[in-house]
């Protein structure tokens, strides 16, 4: 995170002044910063905590070189500094972190470097302890500019016997010229930045109550009551951060937690590009979740009514629904509401293609694609519902309804994908129905009837798949465009599995649009037959098995799309546009 993080102090001499600040470095180490090939280098003390290695840089200078650094250097003179507003000892190269991940470089110093950064922490320095300030002069604020920078600001007093009040204020600022990433990390901020200032409270505090417990300043500022109180400070009222809390490894501490800060604070948040509309699946998921709430909120408004009535459904369509599965309801499910419980047993279309073989698997995805019923018969559940999650990514998220194991039939209004107990009749007029596919699942003489090249699955081994219809699709018929697309892709050894996924997700959103402009075209604006065999042709969908596929699709445009588009037909401007 391209920020700054610095520790401030109201200094009663001086005024605002900053006593610690850590930047981030993605170039190599400013001058003052040390380096790692210098001459007199000393010993490097490290330790790695959460991807950082820490390291003291401690480099020897003389007094000549230590006054031309002092000279350079866009902070204030010595002679305009105390006790109070100065952290780190003259000639002290800062502290530097190297994060081995990003090859970034956190150093801390009293001041920056650079003569633009210092001048914008310093303002920043200014206003949180000056005129940017929150009610009660203690906690968080947020001000800024795009020129200056973005603060979060947080003010607070540390206990001091000899200061006036007994306390002294201090700030901690965070510094960054994005607003938005800043605002969005305010309540990290706050928390992480509260649990250090809490720790220098509690140190300070318990040097106060030590210095207090053996020489009380309250009775001995009342017997001087009218003697003019900074001439009676003796040089001791400027004292230093690390005075007040007595601890030595205070600035070393410091720099630590400010590193962690910018580092975690800067991986928290990512940033995802979304390119386009969101896709008629993603639309209908989310009108599905809503009314998921919907019914939720509903079943809690009436939870005493519905167990009054309980003993009444057991005997309806309800409640013998409820008893049908062994461990699972038969009933309408959505496409986002049901998931198989076990891992699945057809790992992909590629893989139920060489386990029921070219022929049967093209009859059944060609039902499947037309939104014919598939019918699934076995008494493995975890194998039916494993059939239909590999079946479903053939169509549109709206299109698919699923019952994922009854102990009856189910009319095909109802659903599309239907898994039966092996001993359910299925009534003759579904047997003979050209709409209808059924796959039954028997149990294998022998371990060799799969066709060659199969997958090896012990778990399917032990069954024998009987793809039967009305309407038997001939070998030698053309079909739907989609479905010789899928084909062409499954049988590519070359394509991995994901890569036919993606592939499938392609398709699925080419035909998509065509079928929306054929819901704009024919239900929007109720062109003549004529208009719409012209616009098939011209989308490359004219034959029958397409135009089948595409009002079948139809059935599963979102509600959003198509009240929007009803919405835009009616409304003024577009009546005007039209004529």
């Amino acid at each position: 995170m391209n920020a700054i993080v610095a520790l401030c102090h109201f200094c009663e001499l001086h005024g605002p002044r900053t006593l610690f600040c850590t930047e981030v470095l993605h170039a190599p180490l400013p001058q003052g910063a040390g380096n790692e090939d210098s001459p007199g280098q000393g010993e490097q003390a490290e330790e790695e905590e959460g991807g950082i290695q820490m390291s003291s840089r401690m480099r020897a200078h003389s007094p000549a070189e230590g006054a031309s650094v002092e000279s350079s250097s866009p902070g204030p003179k010595k002679s305009d500094m105390c006790e109070g507003c100065r952290s780190l000892a003259a000639g002290h190269p800062g502290y530097i972190s190297h994060d081995k991940e990003t090859s970034i470089k956190y150093v801390s110093h009293q001041h920056p470097s650079h003569p633009q950064l210092f001048s914008i922490v310093r303002q920043a320095c200014v206003r949180s302890l000056s005129c940017e300030v929150c009610p009660g002069r203690e906690g968080p604020i947020f001000f800024g500019d795009e020129q200056h920078g973005f603060v979060f600001s947080h003010t607070f007093f540390i206990k001091d016997s000899l200061a006036r009040g007994f306390q002294r204020w201090y700030s901690i600022i965070t510094i960054m010229m994005d607003r938005i990433y800043l605002i969005n990390s305010w309540p990290f901020l706050l928390g992480k930045v509260r649990g250090i200032i809490d720790e220098l409270q509690g140190k300070a505090l318990k040097v106060f109550e030590a210095e207090q417990f053996g020489c009380p300043q309250r009775a001995q500022r009342m017997n001087t009551a009218f003697t003019p109180f900074l001439h009676q400070r003796n040089g001791n009222a400027a004292r230093s951060l690390t005075s007040l809390t007595s601890d030595d490894n205070l600035w070393a501490c410091l720099h630590t937690s400010f590193a962690w800060l910018l580092k975690a604070c800067g991986s928290r948040l990512t940033e995802k590009l979304l390119e386009g509309a969101p896709t008629e699946d993603t639309l209908v998921q989310m009108e599905k979740l809503a009314d998921l709430e919907e019914e939720s909120e509903s079943w809690d408004n009436s939870e005493a009514e519905e167990e009054e009535k309980a003993p009444v459904l057991t005997e309806g369509v309800e409640g013998r629904e409820l008893t049908q599965g062994p461990a699972e309801s038969s009933s309408l499910s959505g496409c986002g509401s049901w998931q198989p419980r076990k891992l699945p047993v057809f790992k992909s279309l590629r893989h139920m293609r060489q386990v029921l073989g070219a022929p049967s698997f093209r009859m059944l995805a060609w039902h499947v694609l037309m939104g014919n019923q598939v019918i699934w018969k076995s008494g493995d559940v975890d194998l039916v519902q494993s059939a239909f999650e590999v079946l479903r990514t053939m169509l549109p998220v709206g299109c698919v309804r699923i019952i994922p194991y009854s102990s009856q039939y189910e009319e095909a209004y109802r659903c599309n994908f239907l898994g039966l107990s092996p001993h359910v009749q299925i009534p003759h007029h579904v047997l003979s129905s050209e709409f209808a596919v059924i796959v039954e699942v028997h149990a294998a003489a022998r371990s060799t009837l799969h066709p060659v090249g199969c997958e090896d699955d012990q778990s399917l081994s032990k069954y024998e798949f009987v793809v039967t219809s009305g309407s038997p699709v001939a070998a030698d018929r053309v079909g739907p465009t989609i479905l010789n697309k899928i084909e062409a892709a499954l049988t590519n050894q070359n394509l991995s599995v994901d890569v036919v996924d993606q592939c499938l997700v392609c398709l699925k959103e080419e035909w998509m649009n065509k079928v929306k402009v054929l819901f704009k075209f024919t239900k929007v604006d109720s062109r003549p037959k004529e208009d719409t065999h012209k616009l098939l042709s011209i989308l490359g969908a004219s034959e029958e098995d397409n135009v089948k596929l595409l009002k079948f699709w139809m059935t599963g445009l979102s509600k959003t799309y198509k009240s929007h588009l009803m919405s835009t037909v009616r409304s003024p401007t577009a009546s005007e546009s039209r004529n």
